[in-house]
């Protein structure tokens, strides 16, 4: 398919905002729809929703790189590829979000474990195939790439989306970075979803 004959279909999941977001997508003529709040199943709802043939996921303070629709009908060209991800770019300034991008890259290539704020992208009946985005609290990105890749493999897009630095700025990088670890930790010891989310919500405040 030619890059001009690409169709895009922009929908925008609201889980009770209490602002002015659905007055701004409204506005601007993209699509909405409303789900229970929660991350895994507000993207569950949208691709539910959408019409075409691939899917990508993209949180509400991340933006795509430009050809990004390119990028991604030139890995899914590969019939042995499950799913892609983007490279990770933080919008801010210092050395500790230069290692976290590093760190990322280390985890998204070696490990093929990208996360839900890379823009992950997929068929969509590789999509439901793989059961989509679970009903859990948190850390449903995780569990749908980990099944995705007994689908087949999971490429990483040789460019980069760019995701806000708030959440660290707001927390630290170090504890930001520490929570993120711990929460990687006890899914591994087997803590389950509502654990974990009590835990990680109280160590954010």
């Amino acid at each position: 398919m030619r890059q001009h004959d690409i169709q895009r279909e922009i929908i925008v999941v609201d889980g009770g905002s209490t602002d002015q977001t659905i007055n701004e997508v409204v506005a601007r003529g993209i699509t909405q729809v409303s789900s229970p709040p929660s991350r895994g199943t507000q993207q569950h709802t949208g691709a539910q929703s959408a019409s075409g043939d691939i899917l990508l996921f993209l949180h509400c303070d991340t933006g795509l790189p430009n050809n990004f629709s390119g990028h991604i009908y030139s890995i899914l060209h590969n019939k042995d590829v499950a799913a892609g991800a983007f490279r990770l770019k933080i919008n801010g300034r210092g050395l500790g979000f230069r290692l976290i991008e590093t760190g990322v890259l280390f985890r998204s290539t070696i490990f093929s474990l990208p996360y839900g704020d890379q823009a992950l992208f997929m068929r969509r009946k590789t999509y439901f195939a793989a059961g989509g985005f679970p009903k859990k609290p948190i850390m449903e990105d995780l569990a749908l790439v980990r099944q995705l890749k007994k689908l087949g493999r999971i490429a990483l897009a040789p460019a980069h989306v760019t995701t806000s630095a708030r959440r660290w700025q707001q927390h630290g990088l170090f504890k930001t970075t520490l929570i993120n670890q711990l929460m990687l930790l006890g899914n591994a010891f087997g803590l389950s979803p509502q654990q974990l989310a009590r835990f990680y919500y109280a160590k954010k405040k």
